[in-house]
């Protein structure tokens, strides 16, 4: 049930999320999590800021009223998961920016300001590292 990955800094997308809050699938039939997965992978491979990130993917996070969802996480820091996103490079993008400053941080926090403005109003939850709660 579990496979092991890489124990760095990490956004992990559902792959089988709705394409939208409408509809399980795109026009052709591809389901929103799978293009996200997609889109955050090109954008990733285009820029080498983001090599510190690694993208992973699992079906379900068990956010499905929320589709396109991502959890962000790293050793000892807060993770979050955010979702409502467009499954395109505009949000992948948006999502890498932020995991950079995410993996950048101390505990996981990063300033508003330093907030790109597509992932604004996509934060769902929230987790705490093991053996820790936030303050």
């Amino acid at each position: 049930m579990l496979t092991r990955v890489a124990d760095g800094p990490a956004v992990v997308a559902c792959n089988t999320c709705r394409h939208s809050a409408d509809s399980r699938e795109d026009g052709a039939g591809v389901r929103g999590g799978a293009r996200l997965v997609a889109a955050l992978r090109a954008v990733q491979a285009k820029d080498p800021r983001y090599a510190g990130v690694a993208v992973q993917e699992m079906p379900c996070l068990f956010a499905c009223t929320d589709h396109c969802t991502v959890h962000l996480r790293a050793p000892d820091k807060v993770g979050y998961v955010l979702g409502r996103f467009t499954p395109d490079e505009d949000s992948a993008r948006a999502i890498l920016d932020y995991a950079v400053h995410y993996a950048a941080s101390e505990h996981g926090r990063v300033p508003y300001s330093a907030w790109p403005e597509g992932i604004k109003g996509h934060f769902i939850t929230r987790t705490p590292p093991p053996g820790f709660v936030a303050e």
